[in-house]
């Protein structure tokens, strides 16, 4: 794939991960849309700012039909909240809450983008994940079911729209030095290190993308018999 050739649009552009897989994009030579709620407030050369909430029916179409070029888009917009495990008596609630970014946005962005990408010639879907779909944190019980969801919904997208030609790709990644994680003390990625490995395997063909050595460990255990989701994570 030659990003020279591409259109992309990041949701959840305006900071973090998002910000630097648009910069990745436009280093690249893509054209790039930036997905941000407050498109005054973006501020980012070479990259255009599209007006989106994607928790809103109406937003998300209205960004799907202001940019018809589109070639690849990453849903990368979510949130994280915490709680205190899977007894805490508001992990219903606040699963259903991160719910509409976290997986009912994707969706939502997935299917509108869907026939502009068939249109345009099939391109790419990436969907931003976690290392936390696949192992038990206490803290991110609500987070966690989410993103194992959106890892559903992706694999089964991939499938859907294979005849049209669109490649799904799934990126798994464990905590990055980002203000969502600020209050981990955990190791933390570099956003814009998973940005340019996650833009590497796009243009070789992946379908998955592991972009840390701690996923890539934990993605290779799953099967083990003292693999990490047995014991917990972090």
């Amino acid at each position: 794939m030659d990003f020279k050739q591409q259109v992309v649009f990041v949701t959840g552009a305006s900071r973090g991960l998002g910000l630097a897989l648009a910069r990745a994009a436009r280093e690249r030579g893509a054209k790039v849309y930036a997905g941000v709620r407050l498109t005054g407030d973006f501020r980012e050369p070479g990259i255009v700012p599209v007006q989106l909430d994607v928790r809103d029916d109406d937003s998300v179409r209205r960004a799907a039909a202001a940019c018809p070029d589109v070639t690849m888009v990453v849903n990368n917009a979510g949130t994280a909240r915490l709680s205190q495990g899977a007894l805490d008596p508001d992990v219903s609630a606040l699963t259903n809450e991160l719910m509409d970014t976290n997986y009912h946005g994707l969706v939502r962005v997935s299917q509108a983008f869907a026939p502009t990408l068939a249109r345009n010639g099939g391109g790419a879907i990436v969907n931003v994940l976690s290392d936390a779909t696949w192992f038990g944190v206490t803290f991110l019980a609500a987070y966690a079911a989410t993103k194992s969801a959106a890892w559903s919904y992706t694999n089964t997208l991939r499938v859907s729209l294979r005849g049209q030609g669109t490649r799904v790709v799934a990126l798994h990644v464990g905590p990055m030095d980002t203000d969502l994680t600020r209050e981990f003390d955990v190791p933390k990625s570099d956003p814009a290190q998973v940005a340019a490995t996650t833009l590497d395997a796009v243009a070789a063909g992946a379908e998955e993308v592991l972009a840390d050595a701690g996923t890539q460990a934990l993605r290779a255990g799953l099967g083990a018999p003292d693999a990490v989701f047995l014991r917990g994570g972090y």
